[in-house]
């Protein structure tokens, strides 16, 4: 018997992969990995608050019509995009597993497969691992936004995904925030809305001065410097924002048709915090080079847990693809069959 042969049936309780995550990169590794008969296990994760809904399935779950994914002429819901994934997963055999993985023992000896520890369930050990937990937006917390955002009443995290949607175009659009993403996200929006307001609560950007030209050039971009947002108006849709000014405290309303918030993103990474997983200057996961490997062999991320710059379901999906066929090569060349 051959060392390889010889590590693996030392584990025979041990899965091939074990994918953490099921947004559109949790769910293309599952595919791919399922229909390589790897007979993956997704844990899916379970709904909380982090202030923020925060949805197994990831921030399509947030999403109402997405425009911009191919294949979908017509536009398709956020969340029957999800659905459509994981009962693709499904079909080709993927077991899926309604929990979290709340803590990640990353073995570091050839053979020894990892340890992950379910939130609610007994320990499970995996050859590969793909990390696929997303990355959440950073949201203000109010009550209105968050009802709001979850409803498709025109408040959203991403500009880029949401902000070509008839409901936007020639209407005032707000963003909030003053870094670089706000900026981005503003000038994306110049090109559907009759006017887009930044609004932020100091009195000055964040932002490079290149991304602040780039936007305060355009005609209809305008900013609101010592501006808080303290609440959102509207019931069924946005109709407006409730601003406090942060130097005289008073109080005045914008009317809007949607609300862009854009102060940052955090990636799903606590449970792997004290795993030895190296992560990038901005908190993501690191990869090495242009594939799915991090610095731990046999554990591999995909999606927007390892992606700062474009956070796209396509892209995501992209990464997800890459993530399955780097373990399958990898559990190939380990000898695990």
């Amino acid at each position: 018997m051959s060392n390889a042969s010889a590590q693996t049936s030392a584990h025979p309780a041990a899965h091939k992969v074990v994918i953490i995550g099921s947004g559109p990169a949790g769910w293309t590794a599952a595919i791919y990995a399922a229909r390589a008969q790897l007979e993956p296990i997704v844990y899916c994760g379970v709904p909380k608050q982090d202030p923020g809904p925060v949805l197994p399935g990831g921030q399509l779950m947030l999403t109402t019509e997405v425009e911009n994914y191919p294949g979908f002429e017509h536009g398709i819901m956020g969340p029957e995009m999800m659905e459509k994934f994981r009962k693709q997963a499904e079909r080709f055999g993927t077991k899926v597993i309604e929990d979290d993985i709340a803590r990640c023992e990353f073995s570091r000896t050839p053979g020894k497969p990892h340890t992950l520890h379910p939130a609610d369930g007994k320990p499970v050990q995996a050859h590969a691992v793909i990390i696929s937990t997303g990355a959440t937006a950073n949201w203000l917390g109010l009550p209105n936004e968050m009802r709001l955002a979850t409803t498709g009443g025109g408040v959203s995290a991403c500009a880029v995904c949401d902000g070509a949607l008839p409901v936007f175009r020639g209407q005032p659009l707000a963003v909030v925030g003053g870094g670089d993403t706000a900026m981005e996200e503003a000038s994306y929006l110049t090109k559907f809305a009759s006017t887009v307001y930044v609004i932020h609560r100091r009195d000055s950007l964040r932002a490079s001065k290149i991304m602040q030209s780039r936007f305060m050039d355009r005609p209809n971009a305008k900013v609101m410097f010592n501006k808080a947002v303290v609440d959102v108006l509207g019931d069924e849709k946005i109709e407006g924002v409730l601003l406090e000014d942060t130097v005289t405290g008073e109080r005045s309303t914008l009317a809007v048709k949607g609300l862009f918030i854009a102060i940052g993103h955090t990636p799903a990474t606590k449970f792997i915090k004290d795993s030895g997983i190296e992560f990038n200057e901005k908190g993501y996961v690191a990869l090495k080079s242009r594939n799915s490997y991090t610095n731990i062999a046999g554990v591999f991320a995909a999606g927007d847990v390892a992606d700062a710059d474009y956070r796209q379901a396509v892209t995501a999906a992209g990464m997800g693809c890459q993530a399955a066929l780097d373990a399958e090569r990898w559990l190939a060349a380990a000898g695990v069959h």
